[in-house]
């Protein structure tokens, strides 16, 4: 018998540490955890969204793993009783500069076979959307709603179990390789583990640094500001509607998109955040900030990057900007129909050219195994990557 550590108690780190005692029920797994509680982190702070595959590169892993996982998901939810709702979704061309874009993402989702896809013009976008406005639109009815903190609560009892551990609290602060096993150094002490999954999120170039890893990429915060549609409003949208993404970006926009609670909510945005796991407007964490401005790739993003930038900017000073591209999609609510609420941090991985990692990356060498980039659609695909992950640990 042998003991398998998993850092990260997020969605994905709790998926393979089930996943792992699934098949291997006779192995010790011990999952890490910094925090006091799971999924506080980019799994509690994302927009919620059970995503269909429409944006992926045909053949990526995002692409295959998002299919797979989507799939495993909604049983997973149904077993555990979670709430998931398939509402929809609906991605909206509002002008003819859009239409190019439009028609190789109607392409890239087809390739993908997004279950239910149809294109539709503007009278079926307000059959759909009674209160949305577009020229063209993708139509997704099997997007879902799903509450990610919940499906984490239930894996971590799902690990429990199956006999696992959960250690809360445990911050990994070292990775040592041993003769014949990994050691695991946290502010308790040392573990000794056979095989290590690293699966940090926000801090998975740090950790991955600890592993012997390449310093590539590197996580480069960005934040997400979302704001809550008040209660007279918050009917006017039944599903999801998200403008056509720019392809040189890997954020998809702001969007509306309903929440299992029945909430409404717009955004994310995308601005540079100045801390990794502070989630006030003004945080900031020297470390951090030294660490993005010290990595050359940042700087080579930036200057090709800043016009964008400086749009984004707008937006987070100033709710009107914020809404005003919104309204272009549902021109009845506006900055008067919406209260900032939280804040997400998405961790994107930048290299050293400066160009941003799309796809999800997992590095494997002499008994560790890391997760070095897993932004959206991770926590979709969760399911369909600790299987990923755990095929190629055999």
């Amino acid at each position: 018998m042998t003991t398998i550590g998993v850092v990260g108690g997020g969605i994905v780190g709790l998926a393979v540490a089930r996943e792992i005692l699934r098949r291997r029920p006779a192995e010790t797994v011990i999952v890490f955890e910094k925090e006091t509680r799971l999924g506080a982190h980019q799994t509690g702070h994302n927009s919620g969204v059970v995503h269909a595959g429409i944006y992926y590169r045909p053949g990526s892993l995002k692409a295959q793993l998002c299919t797979r996982g989507r799939d495993l998901l909604k049983e997973f939810a149904a077993e555990h009783q979670v709430p998931f709702e398939e509402c929809g979704k609906l991605v909206v061309a509002v002008d003819e500069s859009e239409m190019g874009r439009f028609d190789a993402l109607e392409k890239t989702a087809t390739e993908n076979g997004v279950p239910g896809l149809r294109r539709v013009g503007p009278e079926e976008i307000t059959e759909i959307e009674p209160y949305a406005a577009g020229l063209a639109a993708l139509h997704s009815p099997r997007t879902a709603i799903i509450d990610y903190v919940a499906v984490a609560e239930a894996l971590g009892r799902s690990v429990k179990e199956a006999g696992g551990e959960v250690r809360l609290g445990e911050e990994v602060t070292g990775i040592h390789r041993v003769t014949g096993g990994i050691e695991v150094e946290t502010p308790v002490g040392r573990t000794r583990v056979d095989h290590l999954v690293v699966c940090g999120g926000l801090e998975s170039d740090r950790l991955g640094e600890l592993t012997g890893g390449p310093k590539a990429p590197r996580i480069i915060p960005f934040r997400g500001e979302y704001m809550q549609v008040s209660a007279a409003k918050q009917d006017l949208i039944r599903g999801m509607v998200y403008p056509v993404p720019d392809p040189r970006y890997p954020f998809l926009g702001v969007h509306f998109t309903r929440r299992v609670n029945g909430g409404l909510e717009v955004g994310p945005n995308a601005f540079l955040a100045l801390s990794r796991q502070r989630y006030g407007r003004t945080s900031l964490t020297p470390r951090d900030v030294v660490d993005t401005l010290a990595w050359p790739g940042f700087w080579r993003f930036a200057a090709e990057h800043w016009r964008t930038g400086i749009t984004e900017l707008r937006g987070v000073l100033s709710k009107q900007a914020y809404m005003r591209e919104a309204q272009r999609y549902v021109p009845e609510i506006g900055a008067p129909d919406v209260t900032r609420a939280g804040l997400g941090l998405r961790a994107q991985a930048v290299e050293r050219d400066g160009s941003l990692v799309d796809d999800f990356v997992i590095h494997q060498a002499d008994g560790i195994t890391s997760v070095r980039n897993a932004p959206s659609p991770a926590a979709t695909s969760s399911l369909a990557i600790a299987e990923y992950v755990v095929d190629r640990m055999s």
